[in-house]
C-alpha cells in the first residue's frame, strides 16, 4: 500500500507541474506577459482551427476547444502532450503495428459472410467491414446476470487448464476472489501451463506494489503491467487497458464487466449491492479474443512467432446459435467503433432498447440518437447506479437525464447499489455484452472490448435479467430530473473537464 501512494504521490507531482506552469510563467515574466499572452493566444486560436476543419465528430472535441479558448495555456500544452503521447508512444506504435499484422490471422467463413449479406444484418456488416474480427455461428454463450454467479463457473474453468492461460484485467485487487484465482495460477504454472497476466497500472495502482510482476514470475506466471506510469511520459497517460478476459487453451473464454477484486462479486458492500455481468463463450468466437489479447502481449513483449499455435480448432458441425463477434476498440482507430456500434443497435431498433451502464458522459451524437430513437417510438430505457463510485463523474451522468427524459427516454436508477455492467439489449434479437462504458474515456480514450451477439439463445437471459433489474429500480420523473440553477452552471462547468475524468 506505501508503494501504490507512493506512486500515486508521484503522478500527482507530474500534474501539479504541469497546471504550475502558466503561474510560473506569470510570476517570472510579469514585465512581458502582454506578448506571452498574445502569443499563447494566437496558437491556442491556430489550435482550435485545426481541429475545428479536421473534425469528424464535433461534439468529441468541443470540450477541446472550449478548454483551450478559457485556459490557452494549460488547454494548449494538455492537449499537445496527450496527442503527442497517442502518434509517438512506442508501445502505442507497437500495438498498432502488431493489430495490422494478426489481421492475416482474422480469416471469416465465407458462407457465414454471405448469409450475413443475405440477411442483410447491417449491424453485423459494420464490425466485420470496420475492424480485423470475423462473425461466426458455432458458439455456446453463457450469461452471468452478477459477478458471484460468474466467479465460481470462472474458477471451475481455469482448473481445467493444460496448455495456457490468458487473463487481461483493468483491475487486480488482491482479496477473496483474487487470491482464490491466484492458488489455480500457481498450480497450473508448476505443471507446466503457459500462465499470463496482464493488468491496467493504472487500474491498480492503488492496490498493487509496483514490483507485483516480479512477485508473480516467482511462481513461473508471465505478467504484465499494461502501459506503466511515469509522471514525465506523457503526464496523464490517458490510453489505459480497460479490457477484461479470461482465455483457457482457446476452448473457453470469459468476458464482460468484472474484473478481479471482491467488490464485483459482492464480497465488499461498500457501494450496496454491485450490480455486474459476466459471459462465458465455447467456440470460433474465442479466437477473436485470443488474437486480441496477444496483440497487446506481444506489442509488450515480442515472445510468440506464431500465434496460431494458440488456436483451439471446434469440431465442424451444422449446429447454429445465431452470430457472435467480439471486437476490439483501440484509442488509434480511425472510426469510433464502440459509440458507432451503440449508435447503430439504437438505430436499427423496432420495439425497445435497453441499456444499463454505469456512466452516462455522452457526446451530441449520442445524445440526439437516443431522442430521435425514443420520438419514433422506441421504448428507451437506461439503467443507472443508485449509488455511485464517483460522485463528479455521478454528477456529470445526472446532468444529461432533464434532456433525455423531455424527449421520451426512461431512465430508470438502481435501488441500494451501484450498476457496473455495461451492456445494450435490443428486440430480443440482438445484444451487446463488454467493458465499453458510456464516457469519454471508454469511447475514446481506452483499449476496450465487446461482444457483439445477433439471434443467439442467451440473449433471452440478458432480456430477463434487464425485467429483473428493472423491478428493483426507480424509474426518475419530471421532478426526480429537475436541476436547480447554481447545479446546472456546476454540471456544464464539469463538461468541459470530461476529456479529465
Amino acid at each position: 500500500m506505501k508503494n501504490a501512494v507512493k506512486r500515486v504521490l508521484v503522478v500527482a507531482l507530474g500534474v501539479i507541474l504541469q497546471f504550475g506552469f502558466e503561474i510560473m510563467i506569470r510570476v517570472f515574466f510579469y514585465n512581458y506577459l502582454g506578448i506571452i499572452t498574445t502569443v499563447y493566444s494566437i496558437v491556442s486560436i491556430s489550435i482550435v482551427l485545426g481541429i475545428l476543419k479536421n473534425s469528424t465528430r464535433l461534439s468529441k472535441d468541443i470540450p477541446w476547444i472550449i478548454l483551450i479558448l478559457v485556459f490557452p495555456i494549460f488547454g494548449s500544452i494538455l492537449l499537445i502532450i496527450l496527442e503527442k503521447n497517442c502518434s509517438k508512444n512506442k508501445l502505442l506504435k507497437n500495438i498498432f503495428r502488431r493489430e495490422n499484422e494478426y489481421k492475416d490471422y482474422l480469416i471469416g467463413n465465407d458462407k457465414i459472410n454471405q448469409e450475413i449479406d443475405e440477411q442483410d444484418l447491417d449491424n453485423i456488416k459494420y464490425l466485420t467491414n470496420r475492424t480485423n474480427y470475423f462473425v461466426s455461428s458455432n458458439n455456446e454463450i453463457t450469461y452471468y446476470d452478477f459477478g458471484e454467479k460468474f466467479y465460481p463457473e470462472l474458477l471451475k474453468e481455469l482448473k481445467k487448464a493444460e496448455k495456457f492461460i490468458f487473463m487481461e484485467y483493468f483491475i487486480i485487487h488482491e482479496g477473496v476472489m483474487w487470491n482464490s484465482i491466484l492458488e489455480i495460477l500457481k498450480q497450473k504454472a508448476a505443471q507446466g501451463v503457459d500462465v499470463r497476466i496482464m493488468y491496467d497500472d493504472m487500474g491498480s495502482i492503488a492496490v498493487l506494489a509496483t514490483n507485483y510482476a516480479k512477485q508473480l514470475s516467482k511462481y513461473g506466471i508471465k505478467c504484465i503491467p499494461f502501459n506503466k506510469l511515469s509522471p514525465f511520459k506523457g503526464i496523464f497517460m490517458n490510453n489505459r487497458d480497460h479490457r477484461k478476459m479470461t482465455i483457457i487453451d482457446g476452448k473457453v473464454a470469459f468476458s464482460g464487466g468484472v474484473n478481479l477484486s471482491d467488490e464485483y462479486i459482492n464480497l465488499d458492500n461498500r457501494l450496496g449491492i454491485w450490480k455486474d455481468n459476466g459471459i462465458k463463450i465455447v467456440g470460433d468466437a474465442i479466437w477473436n479474443l485470443t488474437v486480441m489479447f496477444l496483440t497487446l502481449w506481444n506489442a509488450n513483449i515480442n515472445e510468440d512467432k506464431d500465434i496460431n499455435q494458440f488456436k483451439y480448432e471446434f469440431p465442424k458441425n451444422n449446429i447454429k446459435n445465431g452470430y457472435v463477434i467480439p471486437y476490439g476498440v483501440a484509442p488509434f482507430h480511425e472510426d469510433l467503433i464502440g459509440e458507432d456500434v451503440y449508435i447503430n443497435m439504437i438505430n436499427s431498433a423496432k420495439k425497445y432498447l435497453y441499456i444499463m451502464t454505469p456512466y452516462l458522459i455522452i457526446d451530441t451524437d449520442m445524445v440526439n440518437t437516443l431522442c430521435r430513437a425514443a420520438k419514433r417510438g422506441i421504448d428507451v430505457r437506461i439503467i443507472v447506479p443508485g449509488i455511485p463510485d464517483k460522485k463528479i463523474v455521478y454528477t456529470q451522468t445526472i446532468s444529461f437525464f432533464k434532456v433525455l427524459h423531455d424527449n421520451g427516454v426512461k431512465i430508470y436508477r438502481f435501488n441500494g447499489g451501484f450498476v457496473h455492467s455495461k451492456v445494450f439489449l435490443s428486440d430480443d434479437i440482438r445484444a451487446v455484452v463488454g467493458t465499453i462504458n458510456m464516457d469519454y474515456r471508454s469511447l475514446y480514450l481506452h483499449f476496450e472490448n465487446g461482444i457483439y451477439m445477433e439471434k443467439v439463445d442467451a440473449i433471452k437471459d440478458i432480456y430477463q435479467d434487464f425485467i429483473d433489474t428493472f423491478e428493483v429500480c426507480q424509474k426518475l420523473d419530471d421532478k426526480n430530473v429537475k436541476v436547480g440553477f447554481i447545479k446546472s452552471i456546476w454540471q456544464a462547468i464539469l463538461r468541459l473537464f470530461a476529456p479529465l475524468f
